[in-house]
């Protein structure tokens, strides 16, 4: 899964990539903690203006991007959000991965005790997802793996299916403006459970493009992909360089670069374009449903958990 994880993140991210539009990365590079050891660090900017709802695009300027921060210690990954035009907005989310189908209740016992959560439970074939992203190949009711024999999935088949894992994050969002707080905590919520749900769903429908890599390979063609995708969305810095070595004790590292360092040199893999015609799927109507101004709003999904109404999902 931790090499589907980064071929995933990377096609998804082309995918949903257009000029001005997606996901530049801007540092990718081996990382050291005193505490959890070995991992990886990325730095990456979400240009999303024409993805925000109108209330929002009213406050924004044009030229809008949100700031993700990952450290990735496999099975414990820690990643951040944050806007330099809303200092007051941040979204927090620590992942832990462990083999079972989503049955250890306590697994964040240990953290944001004090604070209220929800727990959300994702499953990735029969919830229903935005039809603007439903693809009928990427289906896990549909799909089934060649090389591995996985699938079709059907109801209850957390309860049959090996082997079978859960991811399980503790997701918290900041929005400390009187009168938007909790309208924008709850719609941010909404959107990371959906984005979760579409990107381990195609994890798992593309179990075949990425169940023969090895590490240094899937690390390839996440630094091939990423280059491509900053030129997909008009960012024309040098490539991003992604090595595994060598691993420098964080005291002595420099503070990140604002951009990579090597020629680019590599186009869009032509399996990542996105087709321009897609099934349509019925699903629910996208509404948005807000709580009282007076709570707070954190989520816990599946194998995820926030601070202001946390949510939890299971995923295989």
């Amino acid at each position: 899964y931790r090499i589907g994880q980064l071929y995933m993140i990377s096609k998804h991210s082309h995918e949903q990539s257009d000029r001005g539009e997606g996901v530049e990365v801007v540092q990718n590079e081996p990382f050291e903690d005193p505490h959890h050891g070995n991992g990886q660090f990325t730095e990456k900017r979400v240009y999303l203006n024409s993805k925000l709802p109108s209330w929002a695009r009213a406050v924004v300027p044009k030229i809008f991007y949100v700031t993700e921060k990952a450290w990735n210690y496999y099975p414990y990954t820690i990643t951040e959000y944050t806007c330099s035009f809303l200092p007051k907005f941040s979204i927090h989310i620590e992942t832990k991965y462990e083999d079972n189908k989503g049955s250890n209740d306590r697994i964040f016992d240990n953290e944001a005790k004090d604070l209220e959560r929800e727990v959300c439970f994702i499953d990735i074939a029969c919830d229903e997802i935005p039809e603007r992203y439903y693809k009928e190949s990427e289906d896990p009711k549909h799909f089934k793996s060649e090389k591995t024999g996985r699938g079709q999935l059907r109801e209850g088949w957390r309860d049959s299916h090996q082997p079978i894992m859960c991811s399980y994050k503790l997701v918290t969002v900041k929005f400390e403006v009187w009168g938007l707080q909790t309208r924008v905590e709850q719609f941010v919520h909404k959107v990371v459970r959906d984005i979760l749900l579409i990107g381990h769903r195609q994890a798992f429908a593309w179990v075949d493009e990425w169940y023969d890599m090895t590490m240094d390979e899937v690390r390839e063609f996440e630094r091939a992909t990423q280059e491509a995708t900053n030129r997909k969305i008009g960012v024309f810095p040098p490539a991003i360089s992604i090595s595994s070595i060598p691993l420098l004790p964080s005291s002595v590292r420099s503070a990140p670069s604002s951009a990579p360092s090597t020629p680019l040199s590599t186009d869009a893999p032509e399996f990542l374009s996105v087709p321009k015609d897609r099934p349509r799927k019925k699903s629910a109507p996208e509404t948005l449903t807000l709580p009282d101004p007076e709570k707070k709003a954190t989520l816990n999904l599946p194998g995820i958990h926030s601070s202001d109404k946390p949510c939890r999902p299971k995923l295989e």
